[in-house]
């Protein structure tokens, strides 16, 4: 039924836009269709703000530092209010990066001597020399992904050594802030 009603509608339509010869001659004929006229826009259409508008970036909200941050409790050690967090370690054998997001408990990002990119250009995989080859990587993989800013708490009997200082000025060179901003409260 329905193809009986699209072949009638495309018959009718090539009976309607048949072209008539222009000359009498053998030249082919051209067809004397004109296009429909556009209405004209209206300047206030360009204003018009869609009142239903759905934000479809899931971070906005943390970039500009109104979304939630979980407290989590008082007595809990690493704090919980973060968007991001970063978490470095270093063993007798390699050393990894990674960068936690509230959210979730799988890393986001994540970076290490293990991986043979890095472990091919390195001497030592759990040097000095690697912690800031991790920083450098980890600080590039944060670029790509957006993120920019995240929390870092060493662990205080650490925070001195010569590789964490070397892993945290490399992440600071590769453009990423080791802190967040303080959650703005907006009253309505």
């Amino acid at each position: 039924m329905a193809l009986r009603v699209i072949s009638r509608s495309v018959r009718l339509l090539g009976q309607i836009q048949r072209c008539r010869p222009v000359m009498a001659t053998n030249q082919t004929a051209r067809c004397l269709s004109q296009p429909a006229s556009q209405p004209e826009p209206r300047a206030h259409d360009n204003e018009a703000v869609n009142p239903t508008f759905v934000n479809r970036n899931p971070r906005n909200l943390e970039q500009m530092a109104l979304a939630v941050k979980d407290r989590g409790w008082k007595t809990i050690w690493p704090h919980r209010e973060f968007y991001h967090r970063l978490e470095f370690s270093r063993t007798q054998h390699h050393v990894t990066a990674h960068v936690f997001s509230s959210s979730s408990p799988v890393p986001v990002l994540s970076c290490s001597t293990k991986e043979w990119s890095l472990k091919k250009e390195l001497a030592s995989t759990s040097c000095v020399a690697a912690c800031q080859a991790v920083g450098e990587v980890l600080a590039h993989r944060c670029q790509q992904a957006g993120i920019t800013r995240m929390v870092y708490r060493a662990i205080p009997w650490t925070y001195r050594s010569d590789a964490v200082q070397s892993f945290r000025s490399a992440m600071k060179e590769g453009g990423i802030i080791l802190s967040e901003p303080r959650r703005k409260y907006i009253s309505i």
